[in-house]
């Protein structure tokens, strides 16, 4: 990890939010995902401030360094959204070019809806563009987990799942990850497990695999410092993310049809359960998102892509930024 980053702080929709930047030029913003932080795009910032860009990686909302508010209605996407509008004031900036990854996928493309004067071009990764629905979550939660429970579902009850991931952080962390990367797909016995759907009588950690040896792409001292994290703000505000699904729903009618219409980047690991679970936004992502510059599944990936697969991703968003149609949206 590059030492040079600055650690800094913006007080941002009645927040104070913990930031990482490096660099000068253009801003770009990076969304993390769940459970992850800033730390989650260690690879990403360097390269990008290297071409020509002033990164700033933050802590969002309920996230490591970055306040957690105890109301679970302040997890909503208005106030994520919010979160992000804020920060590009607070940094003295008009215009962003936001790439987010997981949840953070979906609050770019929600503030990419919401904000297109501000963010004029964006990046997903792992979770293509999910359009509004017409029949609220909680009616999927239920039919989708009837005979095992569904991870979504099973987030929903005040406490429970943070109780059990809080016992032992640094091993819930490690089988989060290695149940949703590419080399748990790869085992033999592991690719059979996953926490998307287990078995009603087993708890949501008892459905993670662990590996012999870490992956290559998490070693030790990387896994120290998201079980550091997690240690210091602990996951009622990072799960809180999943108890407002009905909310953003019920918030967000207006958004009914919306198609993003700024340039963007699609790239997803091709073994990540995500793209199964949302096989239907991604197969329609070129009539949602009508000027999509491309869309790639990296072989063999899983879900943490850009820590997979560092310099691959890297070359996708250095070529999406130099695209013409970025550079001049983004001008």
């Amino acid at each position: 990890m590059n030492t040079s980053f600055e650690h800094r702080y913006a007080y941002t929709n009645g927040i104070r939010m913990h930031y990482v930047e490096y660099g000068e030029g253009p801003l770009v913003l990076l969304c993390h995902g769940w459970p992850e932080s800033w730390y989650s795009w260690r690879h990403q910032i360097e390269a990008i401030a290297a071409a020509g860009y002033r990164v700033v990686a933050p802590d969002q909302r309920g996230y490591a360094d970055t306040e957690a508010p105890l109301e679970t209605a302040s997890y909503d996407i208005a106030n994520l959204t919010g979160d992000l509008v804020g920060l590009v004031n607070a940094l003295g900036e008009t215009q962003a070019i936001l790439v987010g990854h997981d949840w953070g996928s979906i609050v770019a493309a929600t503030a990419a809806l919401l904000r297109p004067d501000m963010f004029r071009a964006l990046a997903l990764l792992s979770v293509p563009y999910l359009p509004r629905g017409r029949i609220r979550p909680a009616v999927h939660l239920q039919t989708s987990a009837v005979d095992k429970h569904f991870y979504q579902e099973y987030f929903q009850q005040p406490g429970r799942v943070e109780r059990e991931l809080e016992e032992d952080i640094r091993r819930s962390l490690l089988g989060i990850y290695y149940t949703a990367g590419g080399e748990s797909r790869r085992h033999p016995e592991h690719r059979h497990q996953g926490f998307i759907g287990f078995d009603k009588n087993a708890r949501f950690v008892d459905s993670l695999a662990y590996p012999d040896t870490l992956p290559a792409w998490l070693p030790a001292a990387d896994l120290d410092v998201f079980a550091a994290q997690f240690a210091k703000s602990g996951f009622r505000g990072t799960v809180d993310w999943y108890r407002n699904l009905d909310r953003n729903w019920a918030l967000t009618p207006f958004l009914d049809g919306a198609r993003i219409l700024q340039p963007t980047l699609f790239v997803a690991g091709e073994v990540d359960g995500v793209i199964h679970m949302t096989a239907k936004a991604y197969e329609r992502l070129e009539s949602n998102v009508p000027r999509l510059t491309k869309k790639v599944l990296i072989p063999e990936a899983g879900h943490w892509i850009q820590q997979e697969r560092p310099d691959e991703v890297n070359t996708l968003l250095l070529e999406f930024l130099r695209d013409p149609a970025v550079q001049r949206d983004s001008a």
